[in-house]
């Protein structure tokens, strides 16, 4: 199984730039990234987002903080096209499970991303509350978990192992930091990762060898050097 990689990104002009990439098999946004883009009319946003990105699945996240406003943010987003996941918070503000929401949701058939999931006891209950029919993605945010201190490796070992029974789940890897997590989600065997679009360029770039690399830093300090007229 190859680790198919998405693009983290909610810039219109990125997407229609890394929807032409093979290597991009879908999108991920949040209301983070969209606000970063400029988006200012979420849902309209949304519609101009996918008159770019047509096929390749996509992820538009609720930013509702309570299971009625929750539901309707997601009947919203659902409806706007086929390649749509509803990405909700594995959790509300408060820390209460989404559990029901998702539940829901799933039954009807509609294509969920479950983010801000940190260990594999949120995948399991996720999973509790989930068919083994309709598509659903499991984003655990390895970056941020490493940034305090923690290996998000076993969560990721053991989430997949969870998730193995349901061949609707796909376990993704999030919140990247370097190219090179893309080689440990492969090794991991995660069906997902999804990566800003300048650690994309980098992972397009693999393959290089440790020879061609220390020329390359070499000639970049040299060069550099130069530009400043070194002297000692």
């Amino acid at each position: 199984m190859s680790t198919k990689i998405f693009c983290d990104i909610a810039d219109i002009k990125q997407i229609r730039k890394f929807n032409k990439k093979s290597i991009v098999k879908g999108f991920t946004t949040n209301p983070s990234l969209m606000r970063k883009a400029g988006a200012k009319d979420y849902k309209m946003y949304c519609k101009n987002i996918l008159k770019v990105c047509k096929k390749k699945p996509i992820s538009f996240e609720v930013f509702a903080d309570d299971y009625k406003n929750m539901l309707d943010q997601a009947y919203k987003l659902n409806s706007l096209g086929n390649n749509v996941f509803v990405k909700i918070p594995v959790c509300n503000s408060k820390g209460k499970f989404s559990g029901k929401i998702i539940n829901k949701l799933n039954k009807e058939n509609i294509k969920l991303n479950i983010t801000a999931v940190y260990n594999s006891t949120q995948t399991f209950k996720i999973l509790k509350n989930i068919n083994k029919k309709t598509k659903v993605i499991i984003s655990i945010f390895a970056g941020r978990a490493g940034d305090t201190g923690k290996d998000p490796v076993p969560e990721f070992e053991r989430s997949l192992k969870f998730a193995k029974k349901y061949k609707n789940v796909e376990i993704l890897w999030a919140s990247v930091r370097e190219p090179y997590n893309y080689i440990q989600a492969k090794q991991l065997k995660c069906h997902l990762i999804t990566v800003p679009p300048a650690i994309i360029e980098k992972i397009e770039k693999f393959g290089k060898t440790f020879k061609n690399l220390t020329i390359e830093t070499v000639k970049t300090f040299l060069a550099d050097s130069k530009k400043s007229n070194f002297k000692i």
